[in-house]
């Protein structure tokens, strides 16, 4: 089995749904910092909101609790949310409409 050095990789091989969701995450914050990788940034995100599900509509205040992430991280972070909110809300739309 391949070991990649970022998610992206491994998502560009094997699609998106063979992502954890902590690599997931690790591709939209991008960078780390010099002592803390992008997925281990990832991985204490989750940690501490238990999932993308309890992400969802946290303060920016939250985010930037978290060492490694800034503006332009929780930004990206919260587009992204948004993003599925509004896919989410189309498909609820769509639905109703049958």
């Amino acid at each position: 089995m391949q070991k990649w050095r970022h998610p992206g990789g491994k998502l560009r091989e094997l699609g998106a749904e063979a992502l954890t969701d902590s690599e997931l995450l690790s591709i939209l914050i991008s960078t780390g910092t010099k002592d803390k990788p992008a997925e281990d940034i990832a991985n204490e995100i989750l940690e501490k909101f238990g999932s993308f599900k309890g992400m969802a509509n946290q303060p920016m205040e939250k985010f930037l609790e978290i060492k490694g992430l800034g503006d332009v991280k929780i930004i990206r972070i919260a587009a992204a949310f948004e993003i599925a909110r509004r896919i989410v809300n189309q498909v609820l739309k769509e639905h109703t409409k049958q």
